[in-house]
């Protein structure tokens, strides 16, 4: 297999969800381009590439230098390793991309069984937010690049990178969207209809307003990530081979300035001239507005600020009065010929995005189109989202010319068939368990779950802590992890024996204790046979699945499987977990949605919990899971604070839904 060294100088990596933005990363110089396919990608609402698209690009990134990297980072649910395999079969012949970004261990051992040879890339979605677990990812799975939660502050980047084994290296995001959640810590666009953020479907609920007390703020609406500057901070660390720009959605105009603008910082060895004309090729982007984060621990960011708007573009005018479905716009500035606007902000569920057909000088009017039983209100802003400048679609032009003269090689058909583990035997008769967040009081029932706290070992007799399943957090943050791995010692000193992991990642903070069991958590998002057969490498005697999956797949899923299976069927599911929390935005209160559906917060450690204040109820389908060959079922108790009422109606998540 290839390895990869850092470079002298990290890597510019551009997005791309079209072949426009493709074409403007290599014209801004991009040292590498990051893609999906039209399946099996985390940004499914982008437009992709079929593999002959794929194919000539790569031919014409090579000709300029620039590598090309596929995203197939999704969670794979039981029944797509096939058309998964045969997709990575054809990649790898046709296109052999440079690397391969994957969020999903089933899939990394996928890509490896259809010919896949070059290195794997770990997604940001598979959830690695300690050092610890940097190695053994890199064993385990056979990535040569993990790509660091957005989160991180450079001291804790530099922990990373001191943690890095030979053949691994670290890819930091510079630029770009930030989730609300960590990333592959989020199932509140699934919770709420079944378009899972793992599958690149997400709906992004988080950018909606939300009723705190008397006022509607947006409560969880994120600026973009932009260390600008800042980024410097990150050349002495030799292990940070790539700066990572985020957009996959976005045009060209944004990918060509964005990447300019970090091509001057990288290259401008500091120079005030370089600084500022990366922060001129910023300021034109078209972004939203941004942060610095956490990137300074000293001088954090707020990453989300309620009272002002997170939409993207620049405001070039107000609607006029509707007019016979037509509303009229004047332009604070010109407008070019294929320009693209937004009447409306993102989160406004009619918002539509119209592109301009002609130029435009100051001042002229344009008159809008409004879609039907959606005309907008006198007033509301318009946004310049795509600009189409003469000299930038030159270039374009001149690159599509060459694109065309490259052919892409025939069409095969792909006749591989993945090698699945062999099932587990089946379990006499499924056990409920109960995990609570404290110690309860009184008598605990015969299989009984605590959660964790990284500095606090619970105060029980060995008889009791010997058949306690222990819940570790689903994140931890680097000052967390050896906290947790010193109390994880004590626990299993004082005759702890049955743990459950948050991540694969956390079984690094295990110590070498043979008589463990060891089962991988929900949290670990575990869907496919593969999957399970790398939970079981990692030293798993069992696994609770991703409640995320619909019923065909919960059902299919116990008799392929390598190990013993669980799944949490009641209860209250976080819908997200994050590091931030603005100010004025409270915990353990009712946050209401404008649907009028309730949530609260909490912080457990060093993360944020949001709950729906609807809990997980599959108490009906426990017959056919139990026929279906589970072991476990999970009732996560998650306690409810007094101001949030519960309603009568539960969840099932995605049991009545087709997964998308």
């Amino acid at each position: 297999m290839t390895q990869t060294t850092p470079a002298a100088k990290p890597l510019i990596l551009a997005p791309a969800g079209d072949i426009g933005s493709f074409l403007a990363a290599l014209a801004a110089g991009a040292d590498a381009v990051y893609a999906g396919l039209k399946h099996f990608s985390a940004r499914m609402q982008a437009g992709n590439f079929s593999l002959s698209e794929l194919s000539r690009l790569k031919e014409l990134s090579a000709r300029r230098g620039a590598r090309l990297f596929v995203a197939f980072n999704v969670m794979a649910k039981p029944n797509e390793l096939v058309p998964a395999g045969h997709l990575l079969e054809r990649l790898a012949r046709t296109v052999n991309p440079d690397a391969l970004i994957v969020q999903d261990p089933g899939l990394c051992l996928l890509a490896r069984q259809a010919g896949y040879e070059g290195p794997l890339h770990l997604s940001t979605l598979a959830g690695l937010t300690h050092p610890e677990g940097l190695a053994l990812l890199h064993k385990k799975l056979d990535v040569s690049r993990v790509v660091l939660p957005r989160e991180l502050s450079i001291d804790e980047i530099k922990a990373f990178a001191a943690a890095c084994p030979p053949g691994l290296d670290l890819e930091c995001f510079v630029h770009g969207a930030l989730c609300y959640a960590v990333s592959g810590r989020c199932w509140w666009s699934s919770y709420m209809g079944g378009k899972s953020g793992l599958r690149g479907r997400c709906v992004q609920p988080c950018r909606r307003l939300y009723t705190v007390g008397k006022q509607q703020l947006r409560a969880f609406s994120c600026r973009d990530l932009s260390l600008d500057v800042l980024a410097r901070t990150l050349l002495p660390i030799p292990q940070v081979a790539a700066w990572k720009i985020e957009g996959r959605k976005k045009g060209p105009h944004y990918v060509y300035h964005v990447v300019a603008a970090y091509r001057s910082l990288r290259d401008g060895e500091g120079s005030p001239e370089s600084k500022k004309a990366a922060l001129d090729y910023l300021d034109l982007a078209l972004g939203r507005p941004t942060t610095h984060y956490g990137i300074l621990p000293q001088r954090p960011h707020p990453a989300v600020t309620p009272e002002e708007t997170t939409t993207s573009g620049r405001f070039i005018a107000a609607t006029g009065k509707s007019e016979k479905g037509l509303f009229p716009i004047r332009p604070r500035e010109p407008l070019l010929k294929f320009d693209l606007l937004r009447v409306g902000s993102e989160e406004d569920p009619w918002h539509q995005t119209v592109p301009v057909t002609r130029s435009l000088p100051k001042g002229g009017r344009l008159d809008i189109r409004s879609v039907p039983g959606h005309a907008p209100r006198p007033g509301t802003p318009v946004f310049l989202v795509d600009r189409r400048e003469p000299g930038l679609m030159a270039a374009l032009r001149g690159l599509q010319t060459e694109l065309d003269a490259i052919s892409a090689p025939e069409p095969e058909p792909s006749h591989f068939s993945p090698r699945l583990p062999s099932p587990a035997p089946r379990p006499a008769k499924p056990r409920p368990l109960t995990v609570y967040r404290s110690q309860p009081k009184g008598k605990l029932p015969p299989e009984a779950g605590l959660w964790l706290a990284p500095a606090h070992a619970p105060n029980l007799p060995k008889p009791v802590i010997s058949r306690l399943w222990l819940w570790l957090p689903p994140v931890l943050w680097p000052d967390e992890a050896q906290a947790m791995a010193e109390t994880l010692a004590d626990l299993i000193h004082r005759g702890a024996r049955r743990l459950v992991l948050g991540s694969l990642s956390q079984a690094a903070l295990l110590p070498d204790a043979g008589d463990l069991e060891v089962w991988a958590g929900p949290f670990c998002n575990l869907a496919n046979p593969l999957a399970l057969a790398a939970a079981k490498s990692f030293g798993c005697s069992g696994a609770f699945v991703s409640p995320e999956l619909d019923e065909d797949d919960l059902l299919a899923l116990p008799a392929l499987s390598p190990i013993p299976l669980g799944l949490v069927t009641a209860g209250h599911y976080p819908l997200c977990l994050s590091r931030t929390k603005a100010e004025n935005v409270p915990t353990l209160e009712p946050l209401i949605s404008p649907k009028g559906e309730a949530a609260w917060l909490t912080r457990h450690g060093g993360t944020y919990h949001l709950y729906p204040a609807w809990p997980l109820d599959l108490s009906a389908q426990t017959p056919a899971l139990t026929r279906a060959g589970y072991s476990l079922f999970a009732h996560l108790v998650e306690p409810v604070p007094r101001s949030v009422q519960v309603p009568t109606r539960a969840s099932t998540f995605n049991w009545s839904l087709k997964l998308l």
